[in-house]
């Protein structure tokens, strides 16, 4: 096992999540965190990108100063693709790790503060190595890439420069135009969107294929009434805000810009736009649509849920 020093003097949350190849190991470690009474909020199992990205969205909005410091825990079958989606948010770092080295690393060169760790070939007895050291190593500290050596003062001051540096890749100065902001803001820039015929107030471009994706727009006011596809969807919100209500699981979610939802096949959901709405939607397989009520029906069990219409 790796040596480590003991980091930080805040308190530690840890947001973790697994797909199905990883949940036993992430069940593991998990157990292993609650036992050195570190908080853990677990997210429990879904598709590799669902899972990660919801664990980088959390770690991302968590990235301020604060009293507590929250770092993620994610696994799949190889570490890889739970790295790749939870790397998307600002301010995420996240490293896979098959070894307590390759932790060591992590933590001393690119202040990683979200580990990916693989279901498929990395034992509970490595993986629990490999979080301790993760756990306990801070930012420059000496590690097998620094031959175990404190850092010379130009890489330290190089390491130092890199935490600035690093959040501002990819803001050039053309980012005045918000719609260069985002990489699928730019996919739809300057392209036109499709009504919705079944949906009032809707408007649809498919970008791409197997996966599908595409962007979705509803007018202020839209309802689209309960319905069902025989596909899950995940949704980010680029602009405007909604409601949706899951009644299948009897839950409601209240999204705004940035805000992130998957929705599993068979979930009967109703929607409701409360401004100019536009999102990023993506699903497998062909477009399908079933309706379990009519739009005014919808309507006024919308209406019923808001009381007198503040969100």
């Amino acid at each position: 096992m790796a040596k480590s020093t003991t980091t930080t003097t805040r308190p530690l949350k840890i947001i973790a999540g697994a797909d199905s190849f990883g949940c036993t190991l992430k069940d593991t470690l998990v157990s292993h965190l609650r036992s050195l009474n570190i908080e853990v909020e677990d997210l429990g199992t879904s598709s590799y990108y669902t899972i990660a990205a919801e664990v980088g969205r959390q770690v991302s909005s968590s990235t301020t100063p604060a009293a507590t410091e929250t770092r993620g825990l994610v696994a799949c079958g190889t570490g890889v693709g739970v790295a790749i989606f939870a790397n998307k948010f600002p301010g995420v770092y996240a490293a896979t790790c098959l070894t307590p080295e390759e932790a060591l690393n992590a933590r001393s060169i690119n202040n990683s503060n979200v580990l990916a760790v693989s279901g498929m070939s990395t034992s509970p007895s490595t993986a629990i190595d490999i979080l301790n050291t993760w756990l306990n190593t801070p930012f420059k500290s000496p590690c097998p890439a620094s031959n175990s050596q404190p850092w010379p003062q130009d890489i330290e001051s190089f390491l130092d420069n890199s935490i600035k540096e690093m959040p501002t890749i990819g803001s050039g100065s053309s980012q005045s135009d918000e719609s260069a902001k985002c990489a699928i803001c730019c996919l739809v820039k300057n392209r036109e969107l499709n009504p919705i015929d079944i949906i009032p107030g809707g408007s649809m471009k498919i970008l791409r294929e197997t996966p599908t994706s595409a962007i979705v727009r509803f007018k202020a006011g839209s309802v689209e009434p309960a319905h069902h596809h025989t596909f899950g969807h995940d949704l980010v919100v680029m602009e405007g805000k909604k409601s949706v209500w899951n009644l299948s699981k009897k839950e409601r979610y209240d999204l705004g810009v940035g805000d992130f939802l998957f929705t599993p096949a068979g979930d009967v959901h109703r929607v409701k736009y409360y401004e100019d709405t536009e999102f990023f939607i993506r699903w497998d397989g062909k477009w399908d649509m079933f309706f379990d009520e009519d739009l005014e029906t919808a309507k006024a069990a919308v209406e019923k849920e808001l009381g007198n219409g503040a969100v």
